[in-house]
Formats: C-alpha cells, structure tokens, sequence
C-alpha cells in the first residue's frame, strides 16, 4: 500500500473527509486555499481524488484522473459524492462529484471527476522515456513568489501554502519582461515540510501561476478541464515542475504540466484547458 505522510500538514486537513453515512463524504474549503475568484483547481482535484481513496479500498492511488469544472467553489463545507463503475484486480475506475449548497441551501455541482486507480508502488515493468526533467539553476538562486507583482499575490492566498522559487529565466513577467515562448517552471515544495504523495501531486499540477503570464497575459485564468497521469510514488524532497503552453486561440489554451521528484523519475504529467485571463478588479 502507499504511505500516505503522517503529518498534521495544512493540505491534509485541507482535503479531509468524514463518511456521512449515505454513501458521500463531508469536508471544508478553507480560505486559505482562493486563488482569483475561487478554490485553486488542483486542490479540488485532491479533495475528490481522496474520497475515491477512501471509496476504492486495496486501490489508494489515481493512475489517470480527469476533472470538469463546473461552477465555482468558494470557502466553505463541501460535500464529495462517490460511484464505483468497475471494481478490477490491479485498476478500478470510479467518479465523484463535489457539491457545495448555494444560499438557498441548495445543493450545487462545482466539479465532476472520471478516474482509474490502482496502486502506484506495485507498479513495475520496463522504464522507458525521452521525456528530460528541466535544468533549474540551484533552489537558492531561484526566484520566491514574494517577488510576484502584488496583485496577482492579492488574489492568490494559497501561495502562503507553498514554498515555490522559479527558474529567473521565467519570470520576467513579474517586471513587466514577459518571454512570451509560453513557459514557466520552478522548484516546488509544501510550506509546512510536507512530503509529496499521490495525492499532493495533483496540487503540484495546478500550483504554479498561470503560464499564460509569460505571454504578457496576467490575470486569473479559470480551469475548465484537467487530466493528470500519475507514474510513481515521489520520493521526498524537492519536485521539480514545468508548465507550457503552445496554443491560445478562442479565449481559451493548453497547460502541459511535467512533475519530477527528487531522484529525476518523472512521477506526475498533466494537461488542463484554460480561459484565457481577464482582468483583475
């Protein structure tokens, strides 16, 4: 089985569910976790990805998860509502919905998910890859997110979350400098020290700005699809992660997201469609 970190961390508590009884699973969206005008997208993703753990015993890790973003999630409680499709030997295949009540106490549907699990450390065979991790100057000359342009840190309070320094070749959009070859990528670990997990990795899939920054674009840009594979538990330490971009064209663009552990195994690929960003009030 996974070992899941046994650390009182923010992000645990953050994607916590209690059973309620019925079948679904009861949490919280803390503020903490707001990016533009709602939840961070990644860390939905954890929150449904964790009530398809408890619902799929003997299958603890998302092999592939897919997730459509409905309507926007705000602070608050949440209720995951789970469905088994197909029980297998080594994968199982499930969906889960988030809901949260809008002000009439109507239940409202914010996401829906599609995914396979299985067990990513009982995965073996032959490893074959052409894929390169991103070369990064060393953590200390990298850039912290305290030197993002203050408007983009206004709205973007899960950054306290994160320990992110990006490669100084990327970020020349936080002095107006932008590259424009749709890239940007860093180092990246949780604030509190907690270690990456299956789980964790899909955070690390929507946690770095938009790319579309790089493109002289800033500004939130809402999810409205994202599919990560997951390859291997990440073994401790830093992870390396590189977002790009090739194509924005009807208001809306790619996110290619790679994720390398500590021991340079690529562990995490995602893809997510995007709006393009509007303007920050």
């Amino acid at each position: 089985m996974t070992t899941v970190t046994a650390i009182d961390s923010e992000f645990d508590r953050a994607i916590a569910l209690a059973p309620d009884g019925a079948g679904g699973y009861h949490g919280e969206l803390g503020s903490g976790w707001q990016i533009g005008g709602g939840i961070n997208g990644g860390l939905l993703l954890a929150v449904a990805a964790n009530a398809l753990r408890q619902a799929l015993p003997g299958h603890p890790d998302p092999l592939s998860i897919s997730c459509y973003y409905l309507t926007t999630s705000h602070p608050g409680p949440l209720t995951v509502r789970t469905e088994i499709v197909r029980r297998g030997r080594s994968v199982s295949t499930a969906t889960a919905s988030l809901y949260q009540e809008d002000a009439t106490g109507t239940p409202v549907e914010r996401l829906r998910v599609l995914a396979s699990y299985g067990e990513l450390a009982a995965l073996g065979g032959e490893v074959h890859t052409l894929a390169e991790p991103p070369q990064l100057p060393p953590v200390e000359q990298c850039i912290g997110t305290e030197h993002a342009p203050r408007e983009f840190l206004t709205e973007a309070a899960l950054l306290q979350r994160f320990d992110l320094r990006l490669d100084p070749a990327t970020v020349g959009w936080a002095v107006g400098q932008p590259s424009r070859t749709g890239r940007i990528q860093g180092w990246f670990k949780l604030a509190d020290g907690r270690e990456p997990d299956p789980l964790a990795l899909l955070l690390v899939a929507d946690a770095l700005p938009p790319v579309t920054f790089d493109l002289g674009l800033p500004g939130w840009a809402p999810t409205v699809e994202l599919t990560v594979h997951l390859r291997a538990v990440p073994a401790p330490g830093w992870l390396r992660v590189s977002h790009a971009t090739r194509n924005l064209a009807g208001g809306h663009f790619e996110e290619d997201c790679e994720i390398w552990d500590s021991a340079g195994r690529l562990v995490a690929q995602s893809r997510q469609l995007a709006r393009a960003p509007r303007a920050i009030a």
